[in-house]
């Protein structure tokens, strides 16, 4: 978390919040008195075997929460109480941006709650919100508790977190690795910055992710004005014959004509960046430069800052 600079925070001995992972199953060694499930988006099918024991392991979970005590977002299949953006037991209203920060009332129930803000951008960062709010309020936390600590909260690290962030030229850092999440990210960005060109450098994670999804890859990638890929990043796994960043760019310009797309060397990051730099003063318009991907590209990202610091300050 940025306000903490850790994922550990121990004050108290009633409550433990947990943010559990479906990686190995292992969510299912807990047992929850109260739950909140943001996505089921089929991942981990190295794990799983395909998509039918994926979701079958969600509600197997499920099943361990006490009834009327589990909160999903309003695309999640699972019996449970719905909460989301537009819709849901518990929902915003009067959604508008401000200054870069949602302001929305809070539905709860039917019974409308005033005066509402968040600084994170997206639907999905908004989602998640409510979600927590949900399930703070089950647990008992009055609603006008509720106001300060989602309005100043500052995020988690490398979820869309601004590293550059002038008039000109903007750089962001996200974890996405999942079709659906680049997809998220990118429909943040366009709705903060609907003006700008919004470019992205691409590392992929796991060579079976990228064989599973890899037409989710190319068309949530696709709705940028240029990508750059980086080789995939390989974790735990042995290469996969076809399976490359080479054969993910076939995929994207197959699906747009309009993307420039190119596999990059870590080393060319920077010529790069410093090109899309360039162009806010040649064309007159904002450049947004995201950096997306659950490898190695947080350390890239940490030596391009540097530089283009380093650059700025000569």
């Amino acid at each position: 978390m940025n306000k903490y600079g850790t994922n550990f925070i121990h004050t108290g001995d009633e409550v433990i919040v947990v943010e559990a992972d479906e990686y190995d199953r292992s969510f299912m060694q807990l047992s929850p008195d109260i739950a909140g499930v943001t996505a089921m988006d089929a991942d981990h099918l190295d794990i799983y075997g395909d998509v039918s024991e994926f979701e079958k392991t969600f509600h197997d979970f499920a099943a361990l929460v006490p009834d009327g005590k589990l909160y999903t977002n309003e695309k999640v299949d699972l019996p449970s109480k719905k909460v989301g953006v537009s819709n849901g037991f518990i929902h915003a209203e009067n959604l508008d941006i401000k200054n870069g920060l949602y302001h929305f009332d809070l539905s709860v129930d039917d019974q409308i709650y005033r005066n509402f803000k968040f600084a994170l951008p997206g639907h999905h960062n908004l989602s998640n919100a409510l979600l927590a709010l949900s399930i703070a309020l089950e647990y008992g936390v009055s609603v006008d508790d509720l106001r300060e600590p989602l309005a100043t909260f500052p995020g988690v690290e490398r979820r869309f977190t601004y590293r550059i962030k002038t008039d000109d030229f903007v750089l962001i850092d996200d974890y996405a690795h999942h079709p659906t999440e680049i997809h998220a990210v990118h429909a943040a960005t366009r709705e903060m910055y609907p003006e700008a060109q919004v470019h992205v450098i691409f590392q992929p994670h796991l060579f079976t992710r990228t064989r599973d999804f890899m037409e989710g890859f190319a068309h949530s990638l696709a709705k940028f004005d240029s990508v750059k890929l980086l080789e995939i990043y390989p974790a735990r796994e042995e290469p996969i014959e076809g399976i490359n960043s080479k054969k993910l760019s076939d995929e994207i310009r197959s699906i747009s004509k309009k993307t420039d797309v190119e596999v990059i060397q870590k080393d060319e990051i920077y010529a790069f960046a410093k090109a899309i730099n360039t162009q806010k003063t040649t064309q007159n318009q904002q450049q947004i430069l995201l950096m997306l991907g659950a490898g190695d590209i947080g350390l890239e990202i940490n030596n391009l800052v540097q530089q283009l610091n380093a650059e700025n300050e000569e």
